[in-house]
């Protein structure tokens, strides 16, 4: 889905004004001031404070999912305490975080083992439920769409060097620009199977990098992929790379998860 903004000629004030249920999709808000607001119940997602400073606030009953580093509540950095949460909370997810290529390959081999068992349970569903979304996020059968595009952008392309790794059923990120060549396809509806298919050959892609890795491979720097696409056509390092794809796949299976709770109890 492309960004499509209307311009303004100036900064826009409201003052004493009701917008309650009012809906605010793609604007750029950058340096808004917001005082005296209530934002009680509100559903905020893909949303980016970097930089924000939040003053007198009431953080009661708020949940808050997404990346947290270097952040300040009433003097104290979250972040560090908060990854230390869960690294406690969920066995394995330290794994995720390797310095050399035995730790990238023992990531990837707790990956393969906890996403099977994730299959398994998803294979619980009827068919029909695996395109369910739950909360308005993902449904399973998009998740692993996603993680198809996470391997061919940051493995195949970015790392192998493949100026066009895209499978018809890849699913990029929703606020991801369109770009050419690059599929996005939300109305197709592809059978646990079909998607799994994808899955597992851009699975074993990753599974033959990680066992062909060595030190200097993983300190290297990939080489531009030239055209408008993604990653961008520059330089990333290896390990840059990789950590973003075990990153992709703990973190979406971890979803996956929540997701089939729900589905599996309903």
């Amino acid at each position: 889905m492309s960004e499509t903004r209307t311009q303004t000629s100036s900064p826009q004030h409201f003052a004493d004004a009701d917008l309650t249920g009012s809906t605010f999709e793609n604007v750029e808000m950058r340096g808004s001031r917001f005082h005296h607001v209530d934002l009680r119940e509100a559903d905020i997602r893909n949303v980016d404070l970097t930089g924000a400073t939040l003053h007198e606030v009431d953080l009661v009953d708020v949940r808050i999912n997404g990346d947290i580093d270097r952040v300040v509540i009433n003097g104290v950095d979250v972040g560090p305490l908060l990854e230390a949460e869960l690294d406690r909370q969920q066995p394995g997810r330290a794994k995720m975080r390797p310095t050399d290529p035995a730790g990238f390959r023992e990531a990837w081999d707790l990956l393969e083992q906890l996403w099977a068992d994730t299959v398994d349970r998803a294979r619980a569903l009827p068919p029909e439920r695996l395109h369910e979304q739950v909360d308005g996020e993902w449904s399973f059968i998009e998740t692993l769409r996603h993680l198809a595009f996470a391997t061919d952008a940051w493995v195949r392309r970015a790392i192998e060097g493949d100026p066009n790794p895209w499978h018809p059923l890849d699913l990029p990120w929703d606020g991801m620009p369109d770009l050419a060549g690059i599929p996005r396809d939300r109305e197709v509806r592809p059978t646990l199977d079909e998607a799994l298919a994808v899955r597992h050959d851009r699975a074993a892609t990753v599974r033959r990098i990680v066992d062909e890795l060595t030190d200097e491979q993983l300190d290297s720097e990939t080489e531009p992929v030239e055209g408008e696409s993604w990653p961008p056509p520059r330089s990333f390092p290896v390990r840059e790379c990789l950590l973003t794809v075990l990153n992709e796949e703990w973190e979406h299976r971890r979803y996956a998860e929540r997701d089939l709770d729900a589905l599996l109890d309903s």
